[in-house]
């Protein structure tokens, strides 16, 4: 156990980098799928069943990172879990009954009878909706430090609609990449109004965060690591210039450029996780808990850090295999 150093240091270290790692998955590979589900009043009944066929092989196994990052939280930092759970529990539930809502919709759509087709639909897109706002709540009642007042609730309204817009417009982007004809154009349009989600949100996260602390405003602009952080905004800025001007030129006669809007925007969503990250490090619970005050006792921590090494190997072995198999263009879903 002691072969990497201190057991105390490491281990709790290696947790959190692997929760974030778990987050910043989910919250790429089921943000498409719930931004997909977010522009369904947007589309005819046909590209609705073409966007559902989009996102059919991948959507439940995307959702496995986020039942991963929980419960490496619980197991790995008990105690923060507890704060940060109680502290989350209303838009935490209002999560899972979207979540539930839009998985008994996904399945029930294709197999309703017509008439019952449309009221399946909009069961889709209000669980992806309401599961979307309440991420984007959580996350910037997060940012305010798990405080509830007026202003920090107020903010994480804001949050709450800027992360369902940026949700869309990477579930945009991935419907370029996935479909094509008019429903692709559809998609470079939607992408294009949801850019300034991204933007919006953004700013008002970086502006936020360190006036609610004194201690990220030192991280951020104190010397050297104000210069050292620079490429971090900038590149954030040449990734937004270059999604625009690309959006601006698709779709392509020969489709080739379809997929750098959503690999831009994954890098973006990148970015943007690791300023978090940055910031908010030592921190598990906002100025209250750090990671080494949480963590588990050494010893359980190793052992579950074993068996992590063989579950988490296993999922992104499933994950690499179902975007493999069901690369291209999206097909009809049918269960027949």
């Amino acid at each position: 156990m002691y072969l990497f150093g201190d057991p105390t240091v490491w281990l709790p270290v290696t947790f959190a980098a692997l929760m974030g790692f778990s987050i910043l998955i989910y919250v790429i590979l089921d943000g498409f799928d719930l931004g997909v589900g977010v522009l369904f009043p947007f589309a005819d009944g046909a590209e609705k069943d073409r966007m559902i066929a989009s996102i059919g092989p991948f959507w439940d196994a995307n959702e496995t990172w986020l039942v991963l990052a929980i419960g490496l939280l619980l197991v790995a930092f008990p105690t923060a879990h507890g704060a940060i759970l109680t502290a989350l529990y209303l838009p935490v539930a209002v999560m899972l009954i979207g979540l539930i809502l839009r998985g008994v919709a996904f399945e029930f759509r294709a197999k309703a009878p017509a008439p019952h087709k449309r009221a399946w639909n909009t069961a889709f897109f209000t669980g992806s909706l309401m599961t979307s706002l309440s991420q984007g709540f959580m996350l910037g009642l997060y940012i305010m430090g798990l405080q509830y007042t007026w202003a920090t609730v107020a903010f994480a309204g804001v949050t709450a609609v800027f992360l369902t817009v940026g949700y869309s417009f990477i579930g945009a982007t991935w419907l370029i990449i996935k479909t094509d004809e008019a429903l692709q154009l559809k998609a470079v349009q939607w992408a294009k109004g949801g850019i300034w989600g991204i933007v919006l949100g953004l700013s008002a996260i970086s502006l936020a965060s360190p006036l609610v602390s004194p201690r990220i405003f030192d991280k951020w602009f104190s010397f050297p690591e104000a210069i050292l952080l620079a490429p971090m905004p900038l590149m954030s800025a040449a990734l937004i210039a270059l999604l625009w001007l690309a959006l601006k030129r698709l779709p392509t006669r020969d489709d080739s450029f379809a997929w750098f809007p959503f690999a831009a925007s994954i890098v973006l969503f990148t970015l943007a996780f690791f300023g978090l990250a940055y910031s908010f490090y030592p921190y598990v619970v906002p100025e209250q808990l750090t990671i080494y005050e949480a963590a588990s006792a050494p010893e359980s921590l190793f052992i579950i850090l074993i068996g992590t090494c063989f579950v988490l190997p296993t999922i992104l072995g499933y994950t690499a295999l179902a975007y493999t198999v069901f690369r291209g263009k999206a097909t009809e879903l049918r269960y027949d």
